[in-house]
């Protein structure tokens, strides 16, 4: 205990050699720590944010600084970015060059505008979202399957690493077998080769949403909305335990119970199951609005993005029974 002591956070040298030279395990010694206190303050904010954010994810920091002015809360612009970028926030407006991809992480294109989910595990998708407790907050990472809308794995994490999320991916994986396209989002953690990598082992086609689209990922964003209005905000978990035994409670509910309007008042599991009911397409109604180079792009080192959708165009009719139904009333159509 008394070597420990030697070790100073505040020096010159850095921990990991003092470590070394004081002979005390860095392990021993981070388990020491004392956490950092919490801001209750920040925490307070941190809540507002996220619930407005939930009721209106394209709002930024500045509107999110007018929004707690009305709330009768005097915060400047920086403090609202700091607790945004903390939450994993961001408004889904596109700005000037604000977020650049790892240089060492490849970008894929957005496959899945017009193409018609018509079969359970077509399509997969996946993304992060904030999760506040009572003296902090946690991440959640979930994998949803877009035909039935049915959650077929989670994770929770106190850190942005891709780490859990690799973990979510390969219990879905192992599970439920494997989809014929994934989507998610261009953050570093789907683009990261550790995550990336599982995908190419199993001969997953890869989509990432475009920069700035509100709409291609949109049946993620409403399983955040009913997972912090229908469960997150009732409850107010005080810490990771109970935040783990009330979200496997909630996706039992969500899965198995909760009819879903735009699967015929049907549960995602019985969808699932019998692959009827289900369906999904993202309609693009601005087909000239995105401009599909005519040579393969630099960023994902292959095809073009017309070319690329086109191959999944033709995997998934390819798959498909002869006089396959189209997608019925109650399957939804998302405005891109």
């Amino acid at each position: 205990m008394m070597r420990q002591a030697w070790i100073d956070t505040g020096d010159s040298v850095a921990v990991v050699k003092q470590c070394v030279l004081a002979g005390v395990s860095r392990a021993t010694f981070y388990a020491l720590q004392q956490p950092r206190l919490v801001d209750e303050s920040d925490l307070l904010l941190s809540r507002l944010i996220d619930e407005e954010y939930t009721r209106h994810p394209f709002y930024g920091s500045r509107k999110m600084v007018v929004f707690l002015e009305k709330a009768s809360f005097i915060v400047n612009r920086k403090r609202v970015q700091r607790l945004m970028r903390e939450m994993g926030l961001a408004g889904m407006a596109p700005g000037p060059n604000t977020s650049r991809p790892h240089p060492e992480h490849k970008i894929y294109p957005y496959l899945l505008r017009g193409v018609a989910v018509v079969r359970p595990n077509q399509v997969w998708s996946t993304d992060i979202t904030y999760i506040r407790l009572a003296h902090g907050f946690a991440y959640l990472v979930a994998i949803i399957d877009w035909y039935s809308r049915c959650v077929l794995s989670w994770r929770i994490s106190n850190s942005m690493e891709a780490v859990f999320c690799v973990d979510c991916l390969e219990e879905a994986l192992r599970t439920h077998g494997k989809p014929e396209i994934f989507n998610s989002d261009q953050g570093s953690q789907f683009t990261s080769e550790a995550f990336t990598g599982v995908l190419k082992r199993e001969g997953v086609v890869i989509s990432m949403d475009g920069r700035g689209r509100a709409f291609d990922n949109i049946f993620v964003e409403r399983l955040w909305r009913d997972v912090k209005h229908e469960d997150v905000y009732l409850k107010g978990y005080a810490t990771m335990g109970e935040l783990m035994v009330g979200l496997a409670k909630y996706f039992v509910f969500h899965n198995g119970e909760r009819p879903h309007q735009s699967l015929g008042y049907k549960t995602p599991d019985v969808v699932y199951r019998t692959a009827v009911g289900g369906g999904a397409v993202i309609v693009d109604k601005f087909g000239g609005a995105v401009d599909e180079p005519p040579v393969p792009l630099r960023s994902t080192g292959g095809s073009s993005t017309a070319e690329a959708r086109s191959e999944a165009t033709e995997r998934t009719k390819a798959k498909s029974k002869p006089g396959q139904r189209r997608p019925a009333a109650s399957e939804v159509e998302c405005a891109a």
